[in-house]
């Protein structure tokens, strides 16, 4: 299964026309960390995932490429 979660982040921050420092300082992550994740070079964990879809109101499944 590929992992979808960076391609998913990067489409939602840009839709909200947020750069990564933005996110990551509305979120309280760093900006070196958004750039990680979305270029999938690291896996957050569930926790950072349930930050994100809060943040930008879809399901965690959705950001992990589970569901449409």
């Amino acid at each position: 299964m590929k992992n979808n979660f960076g391609e998913n982040l990067k489409q939602l921050r840009i839709e909200k026309n947020l750069s990564q420092r933005e996110l990551a300082k509305l979120c309280g992550y760093s900006q070196p960390a958004i750039a990680r994740w979305e270029a999938n070079l690291q896996i957050p964990n569930i926790d950072v995932a349930i930050t994100f879809a809060k943040f930008f109101n879809v399901t965690t499944d959705f950001l992990l490429g589970l569901e449409d």
